[in-house]
């Protein structure tokens, strides 16, 4: 399992889930149906936060990019084949958004983005652990 987990890009778990809720709820469903509340906390300032099911997806996918960040910081094979499998999730993300019916929405757009912020500081937090293995091997 932990295998598994070093090298399966973790943020292909929302774009699976955009695209269930996609495939159950249906592109020409409401917008209504689509906001519907998943959620409400009452703050201490007697406001009430509400979250929608994308909302969901957009904290699950912000939470799965620290774990993604943590998981770059090793140079070794098997990061560089989680690497390009980011890099193809992120293709995946922004050629949906693009071009799939349904998902032109705000936060599938802001999960798009952290995909591109998950392979852009994967590449580079591991160059740097690279460079910094390779001065202190010297």
């Amino acid at each position: 399992m932990r295998r598994f987990y070093k090298w399966f890009p973790l943020l292909a778990i929302p774009l699976a889930c955009f695209n269930l809720e996609l495939l159950l709820m249906g592109r020409y469903t409401s917008d209504a149906a689509k906001s519907a509340i998943a959620f409400n906390f009452l703050l201490p300032s007697n406001d009430v936060l509400q979250i929608t099911l994308n909302g969901v997806l957009l904290i699950l996918a912000v939470v799965i990019l620290f774990f993604e960040i943590c998981k770059s910081t090793s140079a070794s094979t098997v990061s560089i084949v989680e690497h390009a499998l980011s890099v193809m999730v992120f293709i995946i993300f922004l050629m949906e958004f693009l071009l799939m019916p349904g998902l032109g929405t705000a936060e599938f757009l802001l999960t798009t983005l952290i995909s591109l912020v998950d392979v852009l500081a994967g590449i580079t937090v591991s160059i740097t652990a690279a460079r910094r293995d390779f001065q202190i091997s010297r």
